[in-house]
């Protein structure tokens, strides 16, 4: 049951730091939207990849 609550903390976590940058700046939030609007879809995916690559790299380092 405790592998549950570490999911919901994390997602929870996640909406917390996803929430800052607009709640911040969001004018800065709303140029980077823009800018990434216009990127190919191939760079968005190469985004998204180096995202995982790091995600599971600290998870791997911080087990």
């Amino acid at each position: 049951m405790e592998s549950g609550i570490s999911w919901w903390t994390a997602l929870a976590l996640l909406l917390v730091v996803e929430g800052l940058l607009p709640f911040a700046s969001p004018r800065y939030w709303r140029a980077t939207l823009i800018q990434l609007l216009a990127l190919r879809d191939g760079q968005i995916r190469a985004v998204g990849l180096l995202c995982i690559a790091v995600g599971l790299s600290l998870l791997w380092w911080l087990e």
